[in-house]
């Protein structure tokens, strides 16, 4: 039986809940009556609504039956949300009414509005265009992504064009800095073509924090020809007259977070290439613990401090921000966090403080141990975690940044597990000499994290994603300014001499290892420190991510891959167990043999060590074969995972560069 004749068989015998599951599996190539059909039968028996929604829509852009979609649409739908769009545009046209930087003021009727919206759900609409008779994409105007470059050029004011999303608004009004702050004019202008467009969209806004603080310049068609105003002129207002004033700690409201892939990236070539830059405040790597424990000394200082003048005596923060955070009600951790940044002499030593807009706080959270845990669900879904992002998306001062931008670099991925190795191994040799603080270091298994990492797959209602993008560390070496313009465009700052040279608090090309623009980094493939068994089965099981990004597989051959063929792999990997070994056997000889009482004839004790060593050393590479074996038959199941909540995770945007400008072709 199939679904179809299933949900029918259900529904005759009052089944309801599981004839709306039947007619939902049904829905997949069914012709348009049964999907007319399955439609109004979860709608009228309580199903999840938005499947009949989909359905209806669906229906009435295929051209079937549109006048009865329309209908239950506009009735299920649309009328019983009538009031609050009226009561909403009313009340916006109200506050205009009155708001001195809209000069059109003769609204459109109500009823009269070229656009109806649909309500889909608590967080978006359905457009309906009523003079093309034609509905739109699923908006949701809150949704917080930026989707353009508005800051590209900060020489005159902001001009920005039909600017409908909710978001994006009350992301210019926090973003841009008052005209009396920065001594100049410095509004924002919006530029909407059409009127009646403009009119629809106050169904949905809300227009009263957007007014706050006039700082909207409202433009409508031909108006456009108005911009920049000369307030002077026209409103007796001249800027010119206000002293310029230093960034404020609240003026800061957004955050671009560099995110770890996983070790040997090329993250230190991307801050390289930020600092210095006018509207960032740039710190290189830290780590997370140490910037949460300066905000918790900085908070315990405040409340010990009995005064303002007690507060200056004992708190290391130039006299104007702690006046400032002294003054402030209620400061969070991220007012504590601004007020840090822009007090270091590295992260604000270029910062242009008569800037139109409020810099960024550029934040890259180092962890030194990146690894990520792989756990089927009840379902038999493959769930992927990390400690490290829990510890973040915890993180108060994270949460508490209205805007986030995320990008996140990635290196070929079997030159970056070479690289780990090598500094892996490195570490190690250093501890043996006393040269490295570590003691007792050993190769740890490189192989696993990597297998385990796949954090270039993002949740995609995770808000620390939701607007992310990541970018190949091959194209920032190898076509800087194609690529470097495009992210500058993503993050939404100008792309600006600071970013066309590598520095650190303006110190060109500080290490040895990135060297800049230099792309000798990028034919790297520290061949002694990864075989090409061990390159093959990564390109394998990373498969997903190489066709996804644009790598050109240099080991794997395209070869189906089984148990058997997995094992035959992981008994391979001679190089990356040869520096196990090579470390651990050195830390463990250390050991001290303990005999009780007995008297050990010589040389002895040092064969009873070396045998134990041997079995330990042993035993410790079997293990790691058995773990390396238990995820990869995990994988051989697919390449297919889900967030803690069963959804399933998708890949992260790659960022493409400017094919204008590019120097070279594009690496493979």
């Amino acid at each position: 039986m199939d679904a179809m004749a299933l949900a029918r068989r259900l529904a005759g015998l009052g089944q309801s809940k599981e004839a709306c599951q039947a007619y939902t599996l049904a829905l997949e190539g069914a012709a348009p009556e049964e999907k007319m059909e399955a439609a109004l039968y979860i709608l009228q028996s309580g199903g999840d609504y938005r499947i009949s929604y989909t359905c209806f829509q669906e229906l009435y852009r295929q051209g079937h039956f549109r006048e009865d979609c329309l209908s239950i649409m506009t009735q299920a739908f649309y009328e019983p949300n009538i009031k609050a769009l009226k009561k909403r545009y009313e009340k916006n046209c109200k506050l205009l009414a009155k708001y001195p930087y809209l000069f059109k003021k003769d609204f459109v009727p109500f009823e009269d509005l070229p656009i109806r919206f649909y309500p889909y759900d608590d967080t978006g609409y359905l457009p309906f265009y009523v003079e093309a008779e034609r509905f739109g994409d699923y908006l949701n105007l809150k949704y917080p992504v930026v989707s353009r470059n508005f800051f590209k050029n900060l020489d005159k004011p902001i001009l920005a064009d039909s600017v409908y999303s909710q978001y994006e608004l009350e992301y210019l009004k926090d973003n841009v800095r008052d005209s009396e702050r920065v001594g100049r004019e410095n509004h924002v202008y919006l530029h909407y073509p059409d009127w009646g467009e403009f009119c629809a969209y106050l169904q949905c806004w809300s227009l009263r924090p957007l007014l706050e603080g006039e700082k909207l310049v409202f433009l409508i068609g031909d108006e456009l020809e108005q911009y920049p105003i000369d307030f002077k002129a026209r409103f007796g207002i001249d800027y010119s007259q206000c002293a310029p004033k230093p960034v404020g700690i609240r003026e800061i409201n957004k955050l671009v977070w560099h995110t770890q892939l996983s070790s040997h990236n090329g993250g230190d070539f991307f801050n390289e290439v930020f600092d210095g830059h006018p509207n960032l405040l740039v710190m290189p790597s830290v780590y997370l613990e140490m910037v949460e424990g300066q905000i918790s000394d900085l908070r315990k200082g405040l409340n010990m401090a009995g005064s303002l003048e007690e507060a200056l005596s004992m708190i290391n923060l130039s006299p104007h921000l702690l006046t400032e955070l002294y003054h402030l009600k209620k400061p969070t951790d991220k007012d504590l966090m601004a007020a840090l940044f822009l007090n270091s002499s590295y992260a604000a030593y270029a910062l242009d403080q008569n800037a139109r807009i409020a810099p960024a706080v550029f934040f890259q959270p180092h962890f030194m141990d990146l690894q990520y845990s792989m756990e089927p669900d009840s379902a038999g879904r493959t769930v992927l975690s990390a400690k490290s992002l829990d510890e973040l998306r915890s993180c108060r001062f994270f949460n508490e940044f209205r805007y986030i931008k995320t990008f996140t670099p990635m290196r070929r991925i079997t030159n970056s597990y070479a690289a780990t190795v090598r500094f892996m191994y490195l570490v190690a040799k250093m501890s043996e000499t006393g040269k490295s603080e570590d003691q007792d270091m050993v190769v740890g298994d490189a192989m696993t994290r990597y297998l385990l990492n796949r954090s270039f797959l993002i949740d995609p209602e995770d808000r620390f994603y939701q607007d992310s993008v990541l970018v190949r560390f091959e194209d920032g070496k190898l076509n800087p300014k194609a690529t470097f313009t495009a992210l500058a465009a993503f993050l939404d700052l100008p792309y600006t001499e600071s970013m066309t040279y590598c520095s650190e608090k303006g110190v060109l090309n500080p290490h040895h290892e990135t060297k800049g623009f230099d792309p000798v980094s990028v034919y790297r493939t520290h061949d002694e420190y990864a075989n090409e068994t061990e390159r093959y089965f990564i390109e394998y099981f990373m498969r997903d991510a190489y066709e996804f990004y644009g790598y050109d597989f240099h080991f794997y051959d395209g070869s189906p891959i089984d148990e058997e063929k997995v094992r035959e792999l992981i008994a391979g990997f001679t190089t990356l167990n040869g520096y196990i070994q090579e470390t651990w056997q050195k830390m463990v000889k250390t050991i001290e043999v303990d005999c009780g009482d007995q008297k050990l004839a010589a040389g002895e004790e040092e064969r009873i060590r070396e045998e134990a060593v041997n079995r330990s050393m042993v035993d410790h590479i079997q293990r790691l074969g058995k773990n390396r074996l238990k995820i990869a038959k995990s994988l051989l199941r697919g390449l297919r995972f889900v967030n803690r909540r069963g959804q399933p995770l998708r890949m992260m945007p790659m960022l493409e560069p400017d094919p204008a400008l590019l120097e070279q072709p594009l690496y493979h």
